[in-house]
């Protein structure tokens, strides 16, 4: 191999090394939050500008897809929102899917812990919110600060270093995927209003087509374009979030790979002995058209099964494409226009920030603490109540699927931009409070490690 790699030109070796560098940057969870921060502020700066008439101008934009006679049109923002987002939710279900078959949540005894922290996560800041909203205020958010951000989240805890034990880390992103989970419930159930049921005599008919490829044996992502575009058009029509069509598509997505006579690797090494015996050792051989390179490609394929490929192959286009996008088109709130007196604009703000900043760690730690006591469960191993306590506050980081919620709740602009203002302060702090936290936890890991 390493002849091999002299043998090459200089250029192409770098260029390798630098895409190999490249791929391994854009799988680091800081580095997507950061780019989801630094999009947030561009935002409200921009929206608090003299260039913030061209802020509102882009986002609604009307972008139209036709075919002959037929044309849909739409804003620039609901493509985001309601197209690109769906790429995110398919992501979250994926994620799902995942943990179910064969993650924390495969186990209903490890699983145990953090599904109760995630619900007293979600019923105690919606409580909280609901006191700040309960004389003529606005209780149809009490959703909004329920759900947590994975990136930010995750973020965050990544810039705290190596420190943090893994099982920590583990422990946060199931609560923060038990979360969406809730967050999609809540959004199917809660937020999609009257349902025209008609449209699901279009989303049926793409369900369908997505299980007959499967058991065809299609597992190219490609073939699953048409039917989950069918399966989006249809929820659209029925009032339900089109956004939820990720979320099934994802849940459907297998978690083994295609059957096949031989394992992947056997394949492949079989392959490989006939393309040696047939080139030989001089490099000249079969002409390409003889070599077996569809059966090459699908034991390549499925080495990996769909659930983790695709899913490995949209991260990067979703942490840096289509969050950042949506934090742009979302995260812009005009401070100038804000009118927090009027109809119970204050009242969303703080029940927002104050939900998220003590009702989530709140809601994480006594809920932990309630099922331990019991004896239903236990804390992972390596991981103290200091942990738990650093987990609730990041939880507390709201950011993405808080503002999305908050779209669907508030129709009025005003409420929508104060609910949006409540969860960038709340995100924010919670996200402070984390780095301070989490900063004098890895301190006293170390002592004691010292001690030791």
């Amino acid at each position: 191999m390493q002849t091999t790699l002299q043998a090459l030109p200089r250029a192409q070796v770098l260029a390798q090394r630098a895409f190999s560098a490249l791929e391994r940057f854009l799988h680091i969870e800081a580095v997507s939050g950061i780019v989801l921060l630094i999009m947030a502020v561009a935002a409200l700066l921009w929206a608090n500008s003299p260039l913030a008439p061209s802020y509102d101008a882009l986002w609604h934009t009307p972008v139209s897809v036709s075919v002959g006679s037929w044309a849909f049109s739409q804003s620039l923002h609901f493509w985001i929102n309601d197209g690109l987002m769906t790429i995110f939710f398919l992501v979250v279900g994926m994620e799902i899917r995942r943990e179910i078959h064969e993650g924390a949540l495969s186990d209903v005894r490890q699983a145990a812990l953090p599904i109760a922290a995630a619900l007293g996560g979600v019923l105690v800041p919606a409580s909280i919110y609901l006191a700040f909203n309960a004389r003529g205020g606005q209780p149809n958010g009490w959703a909004v600060p329920t759900a947590t951000d994975i990136a930010f989240a995750v973020g965050v805890l990544a810039i705290l270093g190596r420190s943090i034990p893994g099982n920590l880390r583990v422990f946060l992103l199931t609560l923060a995927i038990i979360d969406d989970v809730i967050a999609v419930l809540i959004i199917a159930f809660v937020y999609s209003g009257g349902l025209d049921y008609s449209g699901f005599a279009v989303a049926g008919p793409g369900l369908l087509m997505v299980l007959a490829l499967q058991r065809i044996g299609v597992w190219s992502a490609y073939a699953y374009v048409i039917p989950g575009a069918v399966v989006w058009g249809g929820l659209l029509m029925t009032g339900a979030h089109p956004t939820l069509a990720g979320v099934v598509l994802g849940l459907m997505t297998p978690v083994v790979s295609v059957p096949m006579r031989e394992r992947p690797m056997d394949a492949l090494a079989r392959i490989t002995r006939d393309l040696s015996d047939k080139v030989g050792p001089s490099g000249c051989g079969a002409a390409s058209g003889e070599l077996p390179l569809r059966e090459l490609r699908v034991a390549q394929r499925e080495l990996l099964p769909p659930v983790v490929r695709v899913q490995q192959a949209l991260h990067p286009f979703v942490a840096y494409g289509v969050m950042p996008l949506f934090a742009l088109a979302n995260a812009g709130v005009s401070l100038t226009g804000l009118n927090l007196a009027a109809g119970g604009a204050s009242a969303v703000v703080s029940g927002v920030a104050a939900a998220l900043v003590l009702g989530k760690p709140l809601g994480v730690l006594a809920a932990s603490w309630t099922v331990v006591k019991l004896g239903w469960c236990r804390l992972p191993t390596g991981v103290s109540w200091s942990g738990i306590g650093l987990v609730g506050l990041l939880a507390g980081i709201g950011f993405t699927m808080s503002i999305f919620i908050a779209m669907l709740a508030f129709s009025d602009a005003a409420l929508l931009g104060a609910a949006k203002i409540g969860v960038l302060v709340g995100s924010a702090i919670s996200a402070g409070g984390g780095l301070v936290w989490g900063t004098v936890y890895v301190l006293r890991q170390r002592a004691a490690r010292t001690c030791l």
